[in-house]
């Protein structure tokens, strides 16, 4: 089995992972002030997850691209760890990249009919 990139695929997926990095961006302040996590470990895994959400939206072309974007998912879920909100605020981000790409190869399929 193949997996083709489509335009819808990388536009549905950059939008989630551009919206997912802002969250993961904010996740360094709240996880210092509310969750009492020291600067350091908070900035690297906030900005560290925002930046990897970019590159992976960065990659989108590319199948590698897809597999950095789900490690991200899975890494957005683990914040949760540091932030609770982020357990659901990461499903939530996990959900909508799946979603995005099923909805894509669909309607790119059916169009290409």
């Amino acid at each position: 089995m193949s997996f083709e990139v489509t335009p819808g695929m990388r536009r549905l997926g950059a939008s989630v992972l551009g919206m997912e990095a802002i969250v993961a961006g904010l996740v360094t302040p709240v996880a210092i002030t509310i969750g009492g996590v020291a600067p350091a470990l908070a900035v690297t895994v906030g900005i560290g997850l925002a930046v990897l959400c970019v590159v992976a939206a960065g990659l989108l072309k590319k199948p590698f691209g897809y597999v950095l974007g789900s490690v991200a998912q899975v890494l957005a879920i683990a914040t949760g760890f540091l932030v609770t909100a982020m357990f659901f605020l990461g499903a939530i981000f996990a959900a909508l990249w799946i979603t995005a790409i099923i909805v894509a190869r669909r309607v790119e399929g059916a169009t290409s009919r």
